[in-house]
Parts: C-alpha cells; sequence; structure tokens
C-alpha cells in the first residue's frame, strides 16, 4: 500500500485542527506500538515529530511478561497523551488499580487518552475513569479514532465530550464519508487527500479497492452513535468481512457480539472468538482472564458456571434470536499465539487465524452432541 508525504503532512494537520491541544504545550508519549503499522509509526512517532513532542520508545508490550514492563516505563514517565489497543488497556488496568505510584505518574500530566483498532469494551472504559476521577477529581478524555493505513491513518475522530466506549467521532476536515447499506448494515467508504492513491504495481487491486466515485472501500461497518443527532458522531459496529450467516440465512455481527459477550462475562473474558459459520447456532472460544479468576478463587467448575449464567444473560436480554448471542461456548486452554499470527504486533485478536488454527475445537463446540467441556446455556 502506497503511502505519500501528502498523506502523512494532511493527516497530521487534520490532527491538529480537531484536536489543537497538541500545539498547546510540548506532547510526551510512551508508545509501545511497531512502527511498521500505521498506528505507532505514522500516526503516534509522526504526531511527534510535527507538534515537537519527546517520545518514550516502551521496550513493553500488552502481552503477559511485558505489560509490567510498560508499566515500570509509566511509573518512571508520565505521558501527556496516551495510545494503545483495547487489549493494552486492558491488561495495565488491574495494574493502575492497584499500583498507587504507577496511577499517580500515569495520570499526572494527562490530557488524553485514545484507543483504536479495535472496540474498548464500555466497563472497562468506566473503570479507567474512575481512577481517573480519583487521581485527578475529573474524567479524562478517553476516545477514539477511526481509519487504516489506507487513511494515513485517520478518517474520523472525537474532537467533543463523549460518555461512552465505540464512538468514532466525525469525518476530519477535508475527508469526505459515504455510508451505503450492506447486509444489515451501513458499509463505510472513504475520500480525502488523506487517502492512499493505490497498491503498488498492483493496478488491479487499486482498481478494486475504489468504487466509481473514487471512495475507498474499507471494509468496515459504520452506525450513528444517535441517528436522532447524527452530529454526535459514528461508532464502529465491525468488520463487514467477519462477518457471517447461519444456516437459517440470518446475518451474525461479530464485532457487537463478541463485545456482548465480553460484557456479560466481565471479568473473566479476556476475549472471544465468535464462531457458527453457515451452522444453525452461534458460539464462542473464549479466553480467560487469568488474573481475574485467580483473584475469585474460581475452579473449573465456578468458572464454567460463571460463563453459563453469562450465556443465560445474553439470552435473555436479545430474546430468542439464534443470531444475536453465542448459546455455546468453549474455554481455550491454550491463550492465543502471537508466533501464529493469533494475536497481531498490535496485540488484538485475529478472528479468522484464531478459526482456522483452532478448527477441530469449532467442530466440536457445534457438535451435535457436546462433550461435557462445551457450555451451554440450556444446561
Amino acid at each position: 500500500m502506497i503511502n505519500t508525504q501528502r498523506m502523512l503532512t494532511v493527516n497530521q494537520e487534520q490532527y491538529a485542527i480537531v484536536w489543537p491541544f497538541l500545539e498547546d504545550r510540548p506532547q510526551v508519549l510512551v508508545d509501545w506500538l511497531p512502527w511498521n503499522h500505521t498506528f505507532g509509526g505514522n500516526n503516534n512517532f509522526g504526531m511527534m515529530l510535527r507538534n515537537g513532542g519527546t517520545f518514550h520508545i516502551d521496550g513493553g508490550k500488552p502481552a503477559p511478561g511485558l505489560i509490567e514492563v510498560t508499566a515500570g516505563n509509566l511509573r518512571d514517565v508520565s505521558p501527556t497523551i496516551y495510545f494503545n489497543v483495547p487489549r493494552g488497556f486492558d491488561l495495565l488496568m488491574p495494574l493502575l488499580e492497584k499500583d498507587a505510584a504507577l496511577r499517580r505518574s500515569f495520570f499526572r500530566d494527562l490530557d488524553c487518552m485514545v484507543y483504536a483498532g479495535a472496540s474498548l469494551p464500555q466497563k472497562l472504559w468506566e473503570r479507567m475513569q474512575q481512577l481517573a476521577v480519583a487521581e485527578r477529581g475529573v474524567q479524562l478524555p478517553l476516545i477514539s479514532a477511526w481509519g487504516s493505513t489506507e487513511t494515513a491513518p485517520m478518517a474520523t475522530g472525537v474532537h467533543y465530550a463523549v460518555d461512552r466506549a465505540g464512538i468514532i467521532g466525525l469525518p476530519v476536515p477535508g475527508c469526505e464519508l459515504k455510508l451505503l447499506p450492506a447486509a444489515g448494515k451501513l458499509e463505510a467508504r472513504v475520500k480525502g487527500p488523506n487517502v492512499t492513491p493505490g497498491y503498488w504495481g498492483r493496478d488491479d487491486l487499486t482498481k478494486a479497492a475504489f468504487d466509481e466515485e473514487g471512495y475507498y472501500r474499507i471494509g468496515d461497518a459504520l452506525k450513528f452513535a444517535d441517528p436522532a443527532k447524527p452530529e454526535q458522531g459514528l461508532a464502529f459496529d465491525g468488520r463487514i468481512a467477519e462477518d457471517f450467516k447461519l444456516s437459517t440465512g440470518t446475518w451474525v455481527h461479530v464485532g457487537a457480539t463478541r463485545l456482548k459477550l465480553i460484557a456479560a462475562g466481565d471479568p473473566l473474558i479476556q476475549d472471544a472468538v465468535i464462531t457458527g459459520h453457515e451452522r444453525s447456532e452461534v458460539g464462542a472460544l473464549v479466553f480467560l482472564n487469568a488474573a481475574a479468576v485467580r483473584a475469585r478463587g474460581l475452579d473449573d467448575a465456578g468458572v464454567r458456571e460463571h460463563l453459563r449464567g453469562a450465556l443465560k444473560k445474553l439470552a435473555s436480554e436479545t430474546g430468542d434470536g439464534s443470531s444475536t448471542h453465542p448459546v455455546r461456548a468453549l474455554v481455550m486452554a491454550e491463550p492465543p499465539s502471537i508466533d501464529a499470527n493469533e494475536i497481531t504486533d498490535k496485540g488484538y485478536i485475529n478472528q479468522r487465524a484464531v478459526l482456522e488454527r483452532r478448527a477441530v475445537l469449532v467442530e466440536d463446540l457445534h457438535a451435535d452432541r457436546p462433550a461435557r467441556e462445551i457450555i451451554v446455556a440450556t444446561q
């Protein structure tokens, strides 16, 4: 994918317009995100270059054994702006809650926290705000932006007060957004000076990536945070490519289903992969939050009962619709593997890689006669 000087410089000017606080004082960033990705490289490194900030390279990562390195660095250096993916915030949260020195250093000079790359669970947003109030006496902006490598990366951004997670804001100056009905959702397409001219040496890919009006087909679905008030901005509504149909022909919206399950199973579910392609029911491969399990003193039976309760809760909240919630789940004994690309180097779950690598477990999960280890809502 071609990145141009125009894309990079335009995007940083768009940031400066919607986030004028970037120019109020020299920014300090402590960041682990890899520079070979648009988030860590174009976005974060570029922002410090454009605004004359100080960039501290964090040798940690949102993974067990490495998140403690990140915490140590944040204890030593107080950021003014903090970027991370949702998994990074999730793993950092318990350390912030129990370490007063880390908490003081993290919040002392902080103007803004930004998550991107995936949706942030609402309960995690609320817990972070509780810490901000305890340390600073007020809530701090915990906001998101949206885009991709092909959009430099920001296409929309939040630049106003929001009261919940999931809102990605409004198109930034100079960027146009088109929403088209697709599989019961609104498919987003983008045009602007921050959008790539195409793919190097691949005219076929370039042609397929843009529609007849020159809008880039980004592959994401968006929705209005409040349909009655479009000025309140948009919310991420999942990847069109990840959604699938059950054997009934009904669409399953993977992103929303995953977030509902994580919220219902809080705090035991670290992450989940939604299953059920061309099957009669929705299922889930569940990755546990080991620290939360230990803190609650739960054995296997206790974990199973907690997760069964989460499945029942979702069923009661969403009704009988077979496509709106998982009805069976399987706990993964092995955490997602970075080496197998189940966790990307930005720290979020790779749905497709997990499903391919654990295809046998998916078959077990959806067997007509589920084995004992399968958690079923009706049992």
